[in-house]
């Protein structure tokens, strides 16, 4: 990395097998990732170099360059230089902290082992000593180093089995296959280590489902795709070994061409902060030039007169370059409008609210031992201006797992507990689950809570069996047995795991199969089927069948698959069962539950041989071979007899419905990203309450071109504004018309409830220049968006797009290598420690383990940061424009000298240590309302979203209330001093004691001004008091009514007062004079002026002035026009002890739905691959007899498991509900 060459763009690439000499000509990168930013080289030139790009930073190094200069500067160059050094360490402590942990989990994982075929010999090497060429050994479970070129496996023809879930989030297995002529080679080390294949291939790119090249080998060539490569990132499963071929390494990976850059994250108050430094330097350089022309008419008309007594034997003074010279002086001198100390504060208050996540103890999930993280400590306050969430499904929504919940049997409903007066328990309360203890091949995670179905099994009811014996026959799971004899399934797809466990449970188990027979146990007995034919399942039929003969010799076809496919398959006979199986698959539906209908049909001997004969001449056909094949399917598959329905649960995490919903009161928009099916994400939607029947309109946008997505879009936009709309079932079909020209409406005229899902082909085609607008405008008008089969450089995408076009804070959040990309786009990146491992963690900025904790995350941690935040710099700017602003004024009185009106040590004490750790204290601690009530009044929120706490005009404000205080503060004691005496007869208006009386009216003013922020009725009320009494006790009651409380808040305040006294006594004694009388010039005065009790009235009429009106305002504002903040914090004060207002309550999903609950993660090419026996060892098959399915050619099993099924709008628009 430190001396790393930068090769150039590739055309393609040329890899040989088990030769680095060769390969290493190409200078191909190796299997070492990094994720970090900087090295032990480059850390401190980059550091600095992002530190000083932030406008303060420079500001100050210009100042601290200024007062080095001795004719120009009043003040000594460590008051700069110390506050400057500190900001940029800790800066760049926190920093190196950052990458030190990026650089830990990059080692993590360049350290790896993987086996590597070295010199004719299998060795353990690190995952980053791993080079193009070198031939790699995998075995089960262990996740693949590089992307490979599979040569052999452990299974049948070269198969291998891998999980996909940290490149698409799918989690149901897919399959991949080498080469014939590679296959052969098996684990013979020796053979392998003679492979000299050379590989000539694409560039490095980030598409993850396509891959061309070409082998080279034994004088001829083999078309590779991507059927025949393992990315980097997914899990070798069901596969005992293989070995591959690397083709591409470490940042040359898929993987990591879809991970995107480690971006420099500054939040909107950052920036802002830039804006507004910048307008005070200005604002600075008027004031200065203000001043400086004073100073050089002060010279003309004024100076002659002392010229000579001031400057002894000098020549003549230069009037104008005395006003340049006082022009830098006051630049010098009034700089504190922006202190350094002004980011050091913010740097630990952001660090203590970083605290208060890693501490929160209801964001900490017991099930893992795993507390919620911020991994960065600049962010905060953005977690309190969020309004669009992107998030993955599986795994952040979701928990990956698939739960069998209820079935409808012949009109009767499983699963439902009812109570003694027949009403349904709800889910939430206990109810005794069904035994399965006597069958020892049962799931003991299995749960059923209806009684009723084991009392109809028993019983022998003929429906049920058959309805169980589907479930336990059509399906394309393999099984085997562990060395404790338990049988262990290997599922393609968790909907299928979860029925064939279902059935395995209720006395139906699945024991094994061949490509001939399928064998069952039915209630302790065996039976063996005989496979005939395989029906499988793709994405436009919605449905598979398998074809048997049972043991008594009848032919029987069993099919499952989407209700709007089967319902219109059915026989007339079944019109009754029809119409009550649909009013339990609505209520499925309407529960979030995942249906299929099962149906069956008995087949005649002479026409399953008619018409098997026909399939075997379609499967040898060239010409129309998939439409023949459709055909025939549709035929048998017909005439069926309805049996029910499942119903099955894809997990939602705990609290995620009621997340999303507390979130979009909190006007938060929601868009869900995913790489899974249309339908499976759909599911989702309904079940989390995203989408919901009662929605206006659900949007489909799944065209192929560029030109049908325009077109979809604009027809989408026209439907939503009431014009020209269609309905099917409550979604949008769109049809091919001319293209229609749409007036640009404000997304605030749209009424009613709208959604919009589009998948991955059809958002390719959105996110082009002349089509993403149209996209984002139509989206943004909708609540919930959920974009399909995404890849994670489109997750990106569409994060940017809404970043570039609609200046929104966004958060990203997910829990995968494939949600890495999107993580790092979005101004807030969160990590969910799940099932698919720490990628998406270690890029995150923040990282909890479930995705309710989000809810609190934001509404109480976000809102409170951003709420202090802003408080605080309020305060800032206010106090110090009030303390500043003095030397202005005084400037007019001092012959525009730049003489500082306050002792040079009061200047640089001012923010450090008088009036630093109260408003820190606040910026840390304050809350205008309790955690708990952040959760229940989400409408909290949108302050935020609106930047309605800290603004330019809130800037100017505090500028304005400055410059008031600062008015108040000199000319109140400049007037009341002027030609005054003391009580002893002595003249007390002396510069000293004009500096101190300012000096502590300033103190308290501002210490005051901490605390008059929330509600000043009891202030107003004790004004003819307050009159009467000292400051200190005006300072108590003001301090009474601040927002919240703690013992720090107390010291730091008390504190500050007391340590300002004793300073100022300390250093006006005689004591310090005598031994720095050149640094300590104020002896006495400090005594000499407290003493009088006109100096203590004028600080009171002082403090009453600059305060009053603020707090009358704010007063007249909280009574007459409050915000919900004030009507809460109000009634919190009033009933700390009582209940809520009221309470918001629980969700409760829907008891019915018009839509169809189908979801089905399965893929297509299973049934054939099973049919043919190439997923089976030979030691398993047995001979062949009867009647069978001729295995098709060599090829098509393969080419139709490899076919990429894209969801198209035709498939969705089948989903209705038929009426009779």
């Amino acid at each position: 990395m430190f001396c790393s060459k930068k090769k150039s763009l590739e055309a393609e690439r040329i890899v040989k097998a088990n030769d680095r000499e060769y390969n290493e000509k190409f200078q191909y990168t190796d299997n070492r990732i990094h994720t970090s930013k900087y090295n032990i080289l480059t850390f401190l030139p980059i550091n600095l170099f992002e530190q000083f790009q932030r406008v303060a930073n420079a500001y100050f190094l210009f100042l601290l360059i200024l007062q080095l200069i001795p004719e120009i500067s009043s003040l000594t160059w460590f008051t700069t230089i110390v506050p400057l050094v500190l900001v940029v360490t800790m800066t760049a402590v926190k920093d190196a902290t950052d990458d030190y942990f990026r650089h830990k989990s990059d080692n993590q994982v360049n350290n790896r082992q993987s086996e590597v075929l070295i010199d004719s010999k299998l060795q353990n090497e690190k995952w980053m000593n791993v080079k193009v060429g070198d031939i790699i050994k995998l075995e089960n479970n262990q996740f693949v180093a590089a992307d490979l070129l599979l040569l052999s496996s452990s299974e049948p023809y070269g198969l291998c089995y891998i999980e996909t879930a940290e490149l698409d989030g799918e989690t149901n297995l897919k399959v991949r296959h080498a080469l014939s002529v590679t296959s052969e080679l098996g684990a013979d080390i020796n053979r392998l280590a003679e492979f000299d294949g050379i590989v000539v291939c694409e560039a490095p790119n980030n598409k993850l489902d396509k891959f061309t090249g070409v082998l080279s080998w034994k004088e001829s060539k083999h078309s590779l795709s991507n059927e025949k490569i393992i990315l980097r990132g997914c899990v070798l499963r069901n596969t005992s070994w293989c070995f591959g071929m690397v083709i591409f390494a470490g940042p040359d990976t898929k993987l990591m061409q879809n991970s995107g850059k480690t971006n420099f994250k500054r939040t909107s108050i950052d920036r802002l902060m830039n804006t507004l430094v910048l307008w005070i330097f200005g604002f600075l350089i008027c004031l200065g030039i203000i001043l400086a022309i004073g100073n050089t008419i002060w010279e003309n008309e004024v100076g002659d007169q002392f010229r000579t007594f001031l400057f002894g034997n000098e020549g003549e003074k230069n009037s104008v370059f005395s006003g340049f010279l006082t022009f830098w002086s006051y630049i010098i001198i009034l700089n504190t409008v922006v202190p350094i100390s002004l980011y050091v504060s913010v740097e630990v208050i952001r660090l203590g609210h970083s605290y208060f996540i890693n501490w929160d103890r209801k964001m900490y999930y017991f099930g893992k031992a795993t507390p919620a993280e911020a991994r960065t400590t600049t962010l905060n306050e953005e977690l309190g201006q969020i309004e669009y969430i992107f998030s993955d499904k599986t795994g952040t929504l979701t928990q990956n797992i698939m739960t069998f919940k209820k079935c409808s049997i012949n009109g009767k409903i499983y699963g439902e507990v009812h109570d003694d007066q027949g009403q349904e328990i709800g889910m939430t309360k206990k109810k005794e689950a069904v035994g399965f203890s006597v069958d020892p091949q049962a799931d003991r995670t299995f749960q059923f809570l209806d009684h009723h179905l084991m009392e109809s099994i028993k019983l022998g009811d003929p429906k049920v069996h058959e309805f169980l014996r589907v479930l336990a026959l059509c399906h394309t799971v393999m099984s085997e047995e562990n060395s404790a004899g338990q049988l262990i399934y290997q599922v393609q797809s968790p909907d299928e795991g979860a029925l064939v466990t279902a059935a395995k449970n209720l006395g139906f188990i699945f024991k094994s199969r061949t490509p001939e027979t399928i064998t069952i146990e039915e209630l302790g007995t065996l039976a063996t089927y005989q496979l005939l034919a395989f029906l499988d399942f793709n994405n436009f039929r919605k449905r598979m069948s398998v074809i048997v003969r049972n043991p008594e010799g009848q032919i029987k076809l069993y099919s499952k698959g989407a209700d709007t496919i089967l319902f219109e398959r059915l026989h007339p006979s079944n019109e009754d069962l029809l119409t009550l199986t649909s009013d339990h698959l609505s209520e499925f539906a309407g529960e979030g539950l995942r249906t299929l209908a099962i149906a069956c049909r008995d087949l005649g001997d002479t026409y399953f041989r008619e018409w098997h004969k026909r399939l075997e001449d379609a499967n040898a056909a060239t010409d129309e071979k998939d439409e023949l094949i459709a055909g025939l399917y549709e035929e048998i598959e017909r005439d069926l007899m309805l049996l029910g329905a499942t119903a099955i649960e894809d997990k939602l995490q705990e609290g995620v419905t009621e997340t999303i919903t507390s979130l979009n009161l909190a006007n938060i928009k929601i868009w869900v990203l995913t790489g899974d099916k249309q339908e499976t994400a759909i599911n989702i939607g309904y079940a989390c309450n995203m989408l919901t029947d009662d929605m206006n309109e659900v949007f489909i946008i799944a065209g192929n071109t560029a030109t049908e997505v325009r077109e979809e879009l604009r027809k989408a936009k026209e439907n939503l504004f009431g014009q020209n709309r269609s309905f099917s079932n409550g979604h949008v079909v769109f049809e091919k018309k001319q293209p229609l020209e749409l007036d640009s409406v404000v997304e605030e005229t749209v009424t009613g409830d709208y959604a919009l899902i589009i998948n991955g082909h059809s958002l390719a085609h959105a996110l082009e220049s002349d089509v993403k607008n149209d996209l984002l405008e139509l989206a943004c008008m909708c609540k919930t968006v959920i974009c399909c089969r995404v890849t994670p450089l489109q997750k990106a995408q569409v994060v940017e797009l809404v970043k570039k076009h609609r200046n929104a804070v966004t958060l990203a959040i997910g829990d995968g290598a494939n949600d890495v990309s999107m993580i790092k786009s979005a101004h807030i990146g969160v990590g969910i420690s799940g099932q698919e491992g720490l990628q998406a963690v270690l890029a995150s900025d923040y990282s909890f383990a479930q995705f309710r904790y989000l809810q609190r995350l934001l509404l109480v941690h976000g809102r409170w940061s951003y709420f202090r935040m802003c408080k605080f710099l309020c305060y800032f700017f206010y106090k110090n424009f009030a303390f500043t602003l003095v030397h202005f004024w005084f400037g007019f009185f001092c012959g525009f000298s730049a003489q500082t009106v306050y002792d040079q040590w009061f200047i640089a004490l001012f923010n450090i240590v008088y009036t630093s750790l109260p408003v820190l204290a606040m910026g840390i601690f304050d809350q205008d309302v309790s955690d708990q009530n952040s959760m229940d009044y989400p409408q909290l929120y949108k302050p935020g979203q609106q930047n309605l706490l800290f603004n330019k005009c809130k800037f100017f404000i505090c500028v304005a209330h400055g410059i008031y205080t600062s008015l108040a503060l000199f000319f109140i004691p400049y007037g009341a001093f002027y030609n005054a005496a003391g009580e002893d007869g002595q003249y007390i208006a002396d510069y000293q004691s004009f500096a101190v009386t300012m000096a502590t009216s300033l103190v308290i003013v501002v210490s005051v001004q901490v605390f008059g922020v929330v509600t000043f009725l009891p202030i107003i009320e004790l004004l003819p008091l307050l009159l009467l009494v000292s400051a200190p006790l005006w300072l108590k009651l003001i301090a009474l009514d601040t927002s919240y409380w703690t013992v720090i808040n107390h010291v730091f305040i008390w504190g500050s007062i007391a340590t300002y006294f004793s300073i100022l006594f300390a250093m006006h004694s005689n004591g310090i004079f005598g031994i720095f009388p050149n640094q300590f010039p104020f002896v006495g005065i400090a005594w000499h002026s407290l003493n009088q009790k006109c100096i203590w009235l004028v600080v009171l009429l002082t403090t009453v002035a600059s305060v009053m009106p603020i707090v009358t305002f704010r007063f007249l504002r909280v009574d007459l026009f409050p915000t919900l903040s004030d009507q809460i914090r109000q009634w919190q004060k009033a009933q700390k002890k009582a209940r809520p207002l009221y309470s918001r309550k629980p969700q409760t999903r829907r008891s019915s739905s018009r839509r169809s609950g189908y979801a089905f993660a399965h893929q297509e090419g299973y049934g054939e691959l099973i049919t043919s026996g190439k997923n089976m060892r030979a030691k398993n098959l047995p001979p062949t007899s009867g009647l069978e399915k001729t295995p098709s050619n060599s090829t098509s099993w393969i080419e139709n498991l490899c076919k990429k099924a894209t969801d198209t709008v035709s498939s969705f628009s089948q989903d209705k509900t038929v009426k009779l």
